[in-house]
């Protein structure tokens, strides 16, 4: 694999509707979108889901552009990459900032299956051939205005509904919509909003057949998890506290949880989400992909990561439609009765929409 130039672009797109949740609401989003160009006149796509605050980890924008800029591609440029799992071990001395390191990763992946005539789901070694999809349901003002949207959301054909809590926006909130929808995959995702002296209050979820509650503690904290998910029936679902393999490896034998949600921007890259998903697949412990609001680019990864055998739960991978007016890829996500086909492409798949890309650029720098 024989790179020739690296361009980065940060790209701001409006969201279709504010998406809230217990650290804050997001209205648009800016994101860096990567693209490594090789010798052999291909590219591969990657793209950062690092926002503009260090709320949901310490990354941001500004922080991925630094680190990419003066570190992450310079190293990339000096090395002989064969395979995609080399880029992670280059990497390996740079501590965290996943994000970022993780936008480069999959444009060498989606690179690397391009110059081999490979679906990037069959790079991966995925075994599926399409994918159940689930939806995310962000805090809103009032219930009526929360069941309103579920029910679209089931009249569309989603196979499951998560739903954002925090203190005072929860027992209420899933109570409402277990008695309007009884039979429905129904997870609550708390994104670190509670303490463990709240386990009697944890504890009233279990009536309502959650299949999950998702990161309720601290995003650092996997003792206390581990404590409270014996106190609960309810399976507990680690998100923000799982990094790399052996974070999973810790938190199962502690037994913090019994479900993992594996965003490859969280954990670094697709080779570490391979790794997490193996293991986890060894220990009993489904997987979902996780989503962070990705543009198209982001979203083709989510789903060629999906297709691998452990993925046993819908993920956040919401066609483009759910999130923009449109989405910077060619032919845009779609679903059909609450599933997402894969793309026959090379790669990811899909084609960056290069017109709208440029009318969404604010800034972008060409490493050659």
């Amino acid at each position: 694999m024989d790179i020739k130039s690296i361009v980065l672009r940060q790209v701001k797109m409006d969201l279709l509707h504010p998406f809230t949740t217990s650290v804050g609401t997001e209205y648009d989003k800016d994101f860096i979108l990567v693209e490594v160009l090789s010798k052999s006149g291909l590219s591969g796509w990657g793209e950062s889901v690092s926002i503009v605050e260090p709320i949901y980890n310490e990354e941001t924008v500004q922080t991925n552009w630094h680190i990419m800029s003066d570190f992450l591609i310079p190293m990339l440029m000096k090395a002989s990459i064969q395979h995609p799992d080399d880029v992670s071990d280059l990497f390996r001395p740079i501590r965290r900032n996943f994000n970022a390191k993780a936008a480069l990763e999959c444009a060498i992946w989606d690179l690397y299956a391009k110059e081999n005539s490979l679906t990037l789901a069959k790079a991966l070694g995925g075994v599926k051939q399409q994918i159940e999809v689930g939806v995310s349901v962000g805090i809103k003002n009032s219930v009526d205005e929360l069941l309103r949207q579920v029910e679209g959301y089931v009249n569309e054909g989603y196979k499951r509904i998560k739903v954002k809590i925090k203190p005072e926006w929860d027992l209420e909130i899933v109570k409402a919509i277990r008695r309007e929808f009884p039979q429905v995959p129904l997870m609550a995702d708390a994104n670190c909003a509670y303490t463990i002296e709240d386990i009697p209050h944890l504890q009233q979820l279990d009536e309502f057949g959650l299949t999950m509650i998702e990161q309720p503690l601290d995003s650092d904290d996997i003792i206390d998890h581990a404590k409270l998910q014996k106190e609960l029936q309810t399976p507990i679902c680690l998100d923000e506290s799982i990094h790399t393999v052996e974070d999973a490896r810790k938190a199962i034998e502690l037994g913090s949880c019994k479900i993992i949600n594996l965003k490859i921007g969280r954990v670094g890259g697709l080779t570490e989400t391979k790794k997490i998903h193996d293991l986890c697949e060894s220990r009993g412990i489904p997987v979902w992909c996780g989503g962070m609001l990705e543009a198209g680019i982001g979203r083709a990864h989510n789903i060629a990561i999906t297709s691998l055998a452990n993925f046993t739960l819908p993920g956040d991978t919401a066609p483009s439609s759910h999130y923009w007016k449109k989405d910077i890829i060619t032919p845009e996500v779609k679903m059909k009765d609450g599933y997402i086909e894969f793309p026959k492409g090379d790669g990811i798949g899909y084609e960056p929409n290069m017109k709208l890309i440029d009318e969404l650029t604010v800034v972008s720098r060409t490493f050659s």
